[in-house]
């Protein structure tokens, strides 16, 4: 459901652990009831075991990877 509420949040870095701080932010944010889908770029970060097993115990969350872009 589009409700317009931008979930936001800067770190410095940009590691496994800042992605599933900004994760568990958006899991209390979005009502439970509503499955939850981001589409993010195919950086590393996003696909640690860590996540993936963040991932498995919130099924709820529905991850969309963008392409690569060509580098000419």
């Amino acid at each position: 459901m589009a409700s317009g509420k931008v979930i936001a949040d800067m770190t410095d870095r940009h590691r496994a652990v800042e992605f599933r701080k900004f994760l568990n932010l958006i899991n209390r944010s979005v009502p439970e009831d509503l499955d939850v889908h981001l589409i993010i770029d195919n950086v590393s970060t996003h696909k640690t075991p860590e996540i993936h097993r963040w991932l498995l115990r919130h099924p709820r969350f529905h991850l969309h990877f963008t392409r690569p872009t060509a580098r000419g």
